[in-house]
């Protein structure tokens, strides 16, 4: 991987994890268990079981003592290797725990609970806009 394309991953990744968006750290943590439950039974498509394999991976990796680059022999080379892993898994979570909950309906009713009058949110269709 170029060192221009490895800049700009770290970068996006570092940008989910900072960024709350539109649900909070909590939010986030209590959706994991029903997207988990969700993707294994079929019901929810959107992560895929793939995907969920490989954020499971990504978290034994992080924790498990073997290491491709051990941090005894290579501290910072090793600590990177690791960091990086984990930037994606906060990265890969943050998206998966958003497209979940709006998939679940969580998500657009927070959101037009938060932006609409009430009068008003039955007369409200939540879409995205794609340009021509």
């Amino acid at each position: 991987m170029s060192r221009r394309r490895r800049k700009a991953a770290y970068t996006a990744a570092a940008a989910a994890a900072m960024s709350d968006g539109p649900l909070g750290f909590g939010q986030r943590v209590a959706s994991v268990p029903g997207l988990i439950r969700d993707t294994l039974s079929g019901r929810y498509d959107g992560l895929g079981k793939g995907r969920l394999a490989l954020m499971l991976l990504a978290l034994l990796y992080i924790v498990s003592p073997i290491d491709v680059l051990p941090e005894a022999l290579l501290t910072i080379p090793g600590l990177l290797d690791d960091a990086a892993i984990g930037a994606w898994l906060v990265a890969a979570l943050f998206g998966a725990t958003t497209a979940y909950r709006a998939w679940d309906g969580q998500l657009v009713g927070e959101r037009v609970a938060s932006t609409v009058p009430s009068a008003e949110q039955d007369r409200v269709i939540v879409g995205e806009v794609i340009a021509p």
